[in-house]
């Protein structure tokens, strides 16, 4: 067979073999000088994604609000010191040197109005700060701490802490433009405090945190992959007993890892923290096939076979599970695509291709180098065996309790399930080893939010913006908003018209109120916006043909469900007290990162139901077994079912990244059930067993096998769970708990269900 005779090629020239293997991947890996990396959030979303197109219109009327915000926190407890402002003042004028930098506002550069005769005044409300005397300082404070557009944005209520925010607008060209952005930032702060020893600097903002999205799979290649190597060095070695076993797995790994990233990078596949993962997941995958064909052989190998025979035998019972689990884990990996999420998508294909280099690498580079390196005859371990046959026994003699012990316990967690709640806090995808996470936690503690919702609230036409009935409305919908619980500010245009309206009138207390003719309106804001000097204009808040205005709403760390039920009130308030042509919908990336849980989760349900209906499909034509093949659904669909009670339980909260993981584990926990089954049937098949000595015999064969694979497994996804990153932390202890929990179900329940089905005859 063209079969026997390639693999007795591989075989007998492996020396041939490993150099064409070697050119092989050689070829893939030029596609390294492809390689990039994707730092934005917007990586996140897809463009069919409702929320990102909304934000980005948004984006387009009005300029663009992601920012780097400096927090300043004078130990003294105190802003409004000659010493304080004057450090910020001088930074507000070096933060316009910030590349990209298109607005720069601080307590500094408020454009203050007020009343000179019949002049509108508007000046920065804080200059020359070191020549202020007290009193000056004192009348600062209380304009600053009385102005609704400062308090909880740029300043805090007691005056404690105060903020610079610098508005960025980036070409998106290049993905090193917030790193950029932040690699400027770093030296001008340090700077700061060597200057001022009484301010503490804090630095926050959406930028900052897409210039730590980098930082996060940075770290997680310096100080995962080296454990992980090392681990599955350990394990493999110990397990197999043989160096140069833990040799070939090493350089099957190696060369596994190079050659799916350079395919993925010759196809456009860009790098990104959830993407980072690819080379644990491969490290994982390569060793399960590696250790099926390895264990074989070195079993032949001790019963005194050569290794020629012990490599083709090995191979001749192997491929066929082995070619069997690796379609079916690429169409787990692949169903990634249904995912509402670009880097799961590619984190998806990205494997995929790395489960095909596997294989291949499996059948060639192995089976040849493993003809080189010196295997020494060992005398067969009986400890595990004992212990693996003991407990084939164990399962046949007692399968009824099992099934009816595994049966409540599953039933008991599916149960479980819907204590989790949908929560993603995209602040929270950083823990607090990050700077930029402590950083933050300080800034909404002390100054504003981080989280926001934008609303384009249109008016009647062009210049609708002034009209009285319009303005009323705006402030109403404000006011509804400020008596929100966890809103800490909204920056509205209605403020600046009471203000203007305040200071047109010899800054009369009583006049602070929305003026109520259109015509003066109009005069006002074209007599403001002529004041104004460049670069603090409204176009950050009013479009060109001042016919919508954007609000901003700043909101405490919230979590994803209330975030999305603030928007739904939000949108039945406008719609019980706005006229029909003041409605507008709430965006931002607060918002984006709210909804995209529960959309992937929605598109991933319809992937996983394909890639179930596939693999089923699949395994009950190579099975030829009816019977055998809807069996073998029970503990395929179990270990989901479990882990993700068992979350519910004592975790309680699901996000983005637990969205995937059913599909993502779903090609994985099939491999298990692929090679105990397959040897089942052989047994059934070729050697006329019962099903009791089948079962035995699947166990005696493949069950240490399976041990070292999902041992290497889960502790490579619990490497991956020590992350920093939360997206990866969270899919690798819920994948762990999943390929754990799939080890029980093919020993215990699997067999037993066997044993209640099974017949004398052959399958």
């Amino acid at each position: 067979m063209p079969l026997n005779a390639f693999f007795n090629f591989v075989v007998k020239s492996p020396k041939t073999t490993i150099v064409l293997t070697l050119i092989m991947i050689g070829i893939m890996s030029i596609g390294f000088k492809n390689f990039a990396f994707k730092n934005d959030y917007r990586m996140f979303f897809s463009d069919e994604n409702p929320q990102l197109q909304a934000f980005e219109s948004i984006q387009r009327v009005y300029s663009k609000n992601d920012n780097v915000l400096i927090a300043i926190a004078p130990k003294d407890g105190h802003v409004f010191t000659q010493s304080t402002l004057n450090s910020i003042e001088k930074f507000t004028k070096d933060a316009w040197q910030i590349p990209y930098s298109s607005r720069v506002d601080s307590i500094t550069n408020y454009q203050h109005t007020s009343a000179e005769e019949d002049d509108l005044l508007v000046e920065n409300l804080v200059e020359n700060a070191l020549t202020l005397d007290a009193e000056t300082l004192a009348k600062k404070r209380t304009i600053a701490l009385n102005e609704p557009l400062l308090v909880n944005r740029l300043i805090n209520p007691d005056a404690s802490v105060t903020g610079i925010n610098i508005t960025i607008n980036l070409p998106g060209k290049d993905p090193q433009e917030v790193v950029e952005v932040k690699e400027f930032v770093t030296p001008m702060l340090d700077k700061l405090r060597a200057e001022n020893k009484n301010l503490e600097v804090y630095l926050t903002g959406m930028v900052i945190m897409n210039a730590t999205f980098p930082e996060a799979g940075e770290r997680d290649s310096k100080q995962l992959y080296p454990i992980m190597f090392l681990i599955i060095l350990a394990v493999s070695a110990f397990m197999l007993r043989s160096f140069s076993g833990m040799v070939i797995t090493a350089s099957v790994i190696i060369l596994t890892i190079i050659g799916c990233l350079g395919t993925s990078f010759w196809f456009g596949i860009v790098l990104s923290p959830p993407t980072m993962t690819v080379p644990v997941v491969i490290m994982t995958i390569a060793v399960a096939d590696c250790v099926h064909i390895l264990v074989t052989f070195i079993q032949h190998v001790n019963k005194g076979e050569g290794k020629e025979k012990a490599m083709l035998e090995s191979l001749r019972v192997n491929i066929g599970p082995v070619f069997l689990t690796t379609i079916t884990t690429a169409i787990g990996f692949l169903t990634l695509n249904y995912s509402d999420v670009p880097p799961y998508r590619e984190l998806g294909n990205m494997t995929a291709i790395g489960v095909i280099v596997t294989f291949f690498l499996s059948i060639t580079f192995l089976p040849a180098l493993s003809q080189l390196l010196p295997y020494k005859q060992r005398e067969h371990r009986e400890s595990s065996v004992k212990f693996i046959d003991g407990l084939a026994d164990f399962v046949i003699l007692r399968y009824r309790p099992i099934l009816f012990l595994m049966g409540g316990l599953v039933i008991f967690l599916a149960c479980m399930i819907p204590r989790s709640e949908l929560n993603d806090e995209f602040l929270k995808y950083f823990d607090e080893t990050f700077q930029f996470r402590t950083d933050t936690d300080y800034a909404v503690t002390h100054l504003t939010g981080l989280y926001m919702m934008d609303f384009s609230v249109p008016a009647k036409g062009e210049n609708g913006v002034t009209d009285p009935e319009y303005l009323k409305n705006l402030a109403k919908f404000a006011t509804w908003f400020e008596t929100q619980p966890d809103v800490l500010h909204v920056n509205v245009y209605t403020d600046i018209m009471k203000r203007l309206n305040k200071s047109l009138h010899g800054d009369d207390p009583t006049y602070y109120r929305l003026p109520e003719n259109k015509e003066l309106a109009a005069q006002y804001l074209l007599l403001y916006e002529f004041s104004l000097p460049y670069g603090l204009d409204l176009s950050n808040q009013i479009n060109l043909k001042k016919s919508s205005t954007r609000m901003t709403v700043s909101i405490n760390n919230v979590s994803t469900k209330e975030m999305i039920a603030l928007e739904q009130s939000a949108k039945k308030w406008q719609k019980e007290n706005l006229p029909s042509y003041m409605q507008s919908e709430g965006t931002g990336p607060s918002l984006m990162f709210s909804y995209i849980g529960q959309r992937n989760i929605r598109f991933m349900l319809k992937g996983t139901i394909i890639a179930l209906i596939l693999i089923s499909g699949i395994l009950l034509f190579a099975l030829k077994s009816v019977k055998i093949g809807l069996i073998s659904l029970v503990p395929n669909l179990v270990p989901a079912i479990m882990a993700f009670g068992l979350w519910g339980l004592f975790v309680g909260e699901v996000g983005l990244a637990l969205s995937v993981v059913t599909a993502l584990t779903l090609g994985i926990v099939v491999d298990d059930t692929i090679h105990f089954l397959s040897k089942y049937l052989r047994a059934k098949r070729e050697k006329n067993l019962s099903t009791a000595d089948a079962i035995r015999y699947s166990f005696h064969n493949v069950g240490r096998a399976l041990i070292i694979t999902s041992v290497v497994l889960v502790l490579g996804f619990l490497v991956l769970a020590s992350s920093h990153f939360k997206l990866n932390s969270g899919m690798g202890q819920l994948t762990a708990m999943i390929i754990g929990l799939a080890l029980f179900a093919d020993f215990l329940l699997l067999p037993a269900l066997l044993v209640l089905f099974g017949d004398k005859k052959n399958a």
